[in-house]
């Protein structure tokens, strides 16, 4: 490990644990936020079997932070857990009085997912740099996933879009 400019290996190590924590809390406000988008899409079953099938990425993804977390001593933040889970809430609460609710649910997650892409490619030179190869290795599958899921959204945006219009032309409930 190189000690990088008026830092220490124990300034990197601290920074890895800190990030680790705020990637957990990130994935719980992910959990939060997939679990009430599914509970109300109605109008694009292939939308909502794909926020189901990353919902459940998503909690192996915090159980994986959290064995890495634990392996290098630590422990969850309780607070930026609840923290995330809450601002999640919100958003959940503030996408059912929306009266397009997929859309902005669906630009949201798309948004989402990049900046979970960041967080995953900063988790790994960290990790790299404190030569921690199974974190780097944990944040490289979850990070795989997290494009996966971003990829769909961005290619399936126009079509989620074009359904909603043609269910709002025809008078039909397009909101959810």
């Amino acid at each position: 490990m190189s000690q990088g400019k008026g830092g220490s290996d124990d300034d990197e190590e601290d920074r890895l644990l800190a990030w680790l924590r705020d990637a957990h809390a990130m994935e719980k406000q992910a959990e939060t936020m997939l679990t009430a988008q599914a509970s109300r899409i109605e109008s694009s079953p292939d939308l909502k079997a794909k926020i189901e099938e990353h919902l459940a990425e998503t909690r192996r993804q915090s159980d994986m932070l959290q064995s890495c977390i634990e392996r290098r001593g630590g422990d969850t933040s309780t607070l930026k857990d609840l923290m995330g889970k809450f601002a999640a809430m919100g958003q959940g609460l503030g996408g059912a009085v929306m009266d397009d609710e997929v859309i902005k649910g669906s630009m949201a997650s798309y948004t989402f997912e990049h900046m979970e892409i960041a967080a995953y490619q900063v988790l790994i030179a960290t990790a790299e740099a404190c030569g921690d190869q199974e974190t780097a290795a944990v944040c490289q599958r979850i990070l795989a996933e997290e494009m996966a899921m971003a990829t769909w959204l961005g290619d399936n945006l126009p079509s989620v879009t074009s359904k909603f219009l043609s269910l709002e032309e025809k008078g039909a409930s397009a909101k959810r």
